[in-house]
């Protein structure tokens, strides 16, 4: 039966782009009642134009830091959140290292209820696999999930005692959530705040070696394969884990990965040139790390790309290098920057960049977002190719402005975030 035209939307004249269903073609694209219908049942319904423009499902980013509860002097949902929207996000998956960190559904609870209330975008909240995130007691998983929690993670942290990992594998296969797990062996990243190599000799700075990432990427491989539960490898830099993750999907392990933009983009020089908007966790690598991140983004060994977008107010960066917090934003470039390094560059197609940000998520995830399908929740995503523009920090909707890219000239952009039928961000008049 058709639907009342008060409630429904058909979005024509676009290339539309999605990597689930194998479709890649001008057509029409309806939405009423917060969800996707077919054009027939709405056909008088408000017709948008968006001829020369790209509609694929809406983006997910599964890492973000939006540093609420406890840190809102640097974000706060509804900063993060819109920046999201403006960036091409519809979702966007909260790490746990908030203060007080996410280990109780209580803390689970109200950051939804508030997300709900005051976001932009879908907010999926990840729980703490440990108390505390202090990696020696877990939390309670069951109670986690009926509160709300999407996955579990340490983000941030990373669970040393392998018996307590494979535990809390165990435990998470029960209840079915997923984990997604920064990697890092702290015997062997202590006190490095860049990249163990020249360039860390040069600057007199301690690095971390890439055999911190590469150790707990092994670890995690064989746990995944014991406990028989998935995990997800969060934020991949060595071209040593890149490998070891090749090896466990041909070998039936399952274990998945996801890339950053800072990753794929930057190397440990750009520490020299960025100063402390260039440190992070793990540290930007070599060239060589870079190009094998790359190729495994491209081979779709890494299914996803995430931001890792980690906020930080101005005078924590401009501390020195070796005090100065880790990380970067990146919810408001990270897409702009993918469509111009990577397919105008000619390193992936199209549908092979919108896959990254959908259905590598949507599959870690479980969730029945990141595709078109009749009956799924209508969140967009909608694309200018053509649009040049230069990253201007000054003009982010996120609170902070801790960035490398300010001044880089892009060519394409989001230009419209929709969640759940309503528009969450738009660049043009006429809707």
């Amino acid at each position: 039966m058709e639907r009342s035209m008060s409630d429904a939307m058909i979005l024509s004249g676009a290339r539309v782009i999605d990597p689930a269903n194998g479709i890649d073609e001008i057509r029409d694209v309806a939405v009423a009642d917060g969800v996707f219908v077919a054009p027939a049942d709405v056909a008088h319904a408000e017709r948008v134009r968006l001829d020369g423009l790209v509609v694929a499902p809406g983006f997910i980013d599964l890492h973000v830091h939006l540093r609420d509860p406890g840190q809102t002097h640097k974000e706060d949902i509804v900063t993060g959140t819109r920046a999201a929207a403006a960036g091409g996000f519809t979702t966007v998956l909260a790490m746990p290292n908030t203060l007080p960190v996410v280990d109780t559904p209580e803390v689970v609870s109200d950051i939804l209820r508030r997300a709900r209330e005051e976001g932009s975008v879908r907010v999926l909240q990840t729980a703490c696999l440990t108390r505390h995130r202090e990696g020696t007691e877990l939390t309670d998983f069951a109670a986690l999930k009926a509160a709300g929690a999407a996955a579990l993670t340490d983000d941030g942290g990373c669970i040393q005692d392998d018996a307590l990992m494979l535990e809390a594998l165990r435990r998470a296969r029960e209840v079915g959530l997923p984990v997604v797990d920064h990697c890092e062996c702290y015997a062997l990243s202590a006190g490095g705040s860049m990249n163990e190599g020249a360039v860390a000799r040069r600057l007199g700075v301690r690095g971390q070696s890439p055999a911190s990432e590469d150790l707990i990427v092994a670890r995690n491989i064989v746990l995944a394969r014991e406990s028989r539960h998935p995990i997800h490898l969060q934020h991949l830099s060595t071209a040593g884990a890149v490998e070891l993750l090749r090896f466990a999907q041909a070998s039936g392990i399952p274990v998945s990965g996801e890339a950053c933009p800072h990753h794929l983009f930057l190397t440990e020089e750009a520490c020299v040139e960025q100063g402390t908007n260039a440190k992070m966790n793990p540290p930007l690598r070599t060239d060589e790390d870079r190009r094998v991140v790359l190729r495994a983004l491209r081979d779709g060994v890494i299914g996803s790309i995430a931001t890792d977008h980690a906020p930080h107010a101005a005078h924590e960066k401009a501390l020195a290098f070796t005090e100065a917090p880790f990380g970067i934003v990146g919810l408001e470039t990270a897409v702009a920057l993918c469509i111009t390094e990577l397919y105008h560059a000619g390193q992936m197609t199209l549908p092979q960049v919108v896959a990254a940000f959908t259905c590598g998520p949507r599959n870690v995830l479980g969730v029945d977002l990141g595709t078109l399908d009749l009956g799924a929740p209508a969140d967009i995503t909608v694309l200018d190719l053509d649009r040049e523009f230069s990253i201007d920090v000054t003009t982010f909707r996120s609170r902070s402005r801790n960035c490398p890219y300010d001044g880089w000239r892009c060519k394409g952009k989001p230009v419209g975030t929709m969640v759940a039928g309503r528009w969450a961000h738009r660049e043009w008049d006429d809707v």
